[in-house]
């Protein structure tokens, strides 16, 4: 098969969580730990960090593997989802997994993986770790796919683990209350390994202690740490509330020398030395063109209240969202003075985009609808003046169609 082929089996045989929602996970490690055996336990052949969270961790992720390669580690990356191309998956030092290597690997193991009807993420997670064995990277940073407990990235047994912050996302899966999601990502800690929380939250701060004294795992709360204030070239005021638990995580590493300068030098250089896309990522200045990943109560807080520090003449919103989302929970927090082209990001979960205007107008949310993200762009950037501002967002699929 060529890579094209090798994809297109990969996503369309397979049910991608991405694509198809719940249907298409497993909630059980058996596969994964049966194939890592038949691949002789990569995982087990490199050191990591695993990190788990509603928001953040993609861009923790970044910023660890950032911090780690101007120490001058040879460092895996692995996250989810990819914006362009399955291989933003699997990077090492900022560089994609060859697409040889990804046709190799799936022409190697079909017949296991169609035998034993591994998931997407399965065969994914297999991959990255046997790229990252074969190359000997010094340490990976592994971004948890959806919750931590059963996620198929749960066998590595890390450095450091990192919890980025507990939000009501992916509740059909993982648990309606914020003390349910946080007993799943808490499925991370590891016993006698550290675990760093960037964000302490009331409902939750018993969990994680109570998780962390039964692995007997030292547990670091950010806030009970010293205010350091870094620079970094990933946009988005949010981005400190990330920094904190990043370099708490940085420090708790024993076996790596990691100085203050590599800190720094690795936040201001995050974007040139992994590549990371779609975090306030601004795409045209006149008018001012922002898009971000954010597709959740908590993280469209953050994001829309920078947007009202901006001060724009005029807000014009790209908007789309997959179909499961609380989508009560986040229109509420958009706008009424705005201007909003409704669009359906191009997978199967896409929301259409007139249940999305008829949701919006609610909330006394108008606007009109475009038959693509790319043609509500071109509407948006007709309507708007040099002194506005137009986001494209509510969805990691919508932000992928721009970049």
């Amino acid at each position: 098969m060529t890579y094209k082929e090798t994809l297109n089996w990969m996503f369309q045989q397979l049910p991608m969580y991405q694509q198809k929602g719940a249907e298409a996970l497993k909630n059980k490690l058996d596969n994964i730990l049966y194939f890592s055996e038949v691949l002789g336990n990569p995982h087990q052949k490199f050191k990591s960090i695993h990190v788990a969270g509603t928001n953040g961790k993609g861009s923790c992720s970044h910023m660890l593997a950032s911090i780690l390669q101007e120490a001058g580690y040879k460092v895996g990356l692995y996250t989810s989802p990819h914006l362009k191309d399955f291989r933003e998956r699997i990077k090492i030092n900022g560089k994609t997994i060859g697409k040889d290597n990804v046709k190799n690997f799936i022409k190697t193991h079909r017949t296991f993986l169609e035998s034993n009807e591994l998931s997407f993420f399965e065969m994914t997670v297999g991959m990255a770790f046997h790229f990252f064995a074969e190359e000997k990277v010094d340490i990976a940073v592994v971004e948890v796919g959806l919750g931590g407990r059963l996620d198929s990235t749960n066998i590595i047994v890390p450095e450091v683990s990192l919890i980025t912050n507990i939000g009501l996302d992916h509740t059909q899966i993982l648990g309606g209350t914020l003390e349910k999601i946080a007993l799943e990502k808490a499925g991370i800690i590891k016993r006698n390994v550290p675990v760093v929380i960037s964000e302490r939250q009331s409902e939750t701060e018993g969990i994680f202690k109570l998780i962390a004294a039964q692995k007997k795992s030292e547990i670091v709360f950010t806030d009970e740490l010293p205010a350091k204030t870094y620079k970094t070239d990933l946009l988005g005021n949010y981005q400190q509330k990330n920094i904190q638990g990043v370099v708490a995580s940085i420090k708790k590493l024993k076996n790596l020398k990691v100085e203050d300068a590599h800190i720094k030098a690795g936040l201001k250089r995050c974007v040139d030395n992994t590549g990371l896309l779609g975090r306030w990522q601004i795409l045209g200045k006149k008018p001012k063109i922002i898009c971000d990943t954010a597709h959740n109560k908590e993280g469209l807080s953050l994001v829309l209240e920078q947007i009202g520090k901006l001060e724009p003449r005029q807000i014009h919103f790209v908007l789309g969202f997959v179909n499961d989302k609380a989508l009560d929970d986040v229109l509420c927090l958009f706008p009424k003075n705005a201007e909003y082209y409704f669009v359906k990001p191009n997978v199967p979960r896409g929301l259409q985009a007139k249940d999305l205007k008829g949701r919006a107008r609610n909330f006394g949310l108008m606007g009109e609808i475009s038959t693509s993200v790319k043609k509500g762009l071109e509407k948006a950037l007709s309507n708007a003046k040099d002194d506005d501002l137009i986001y494209v967002g509510g969805s990691t699929f919508v932000v992928a169609e721009v970049v």
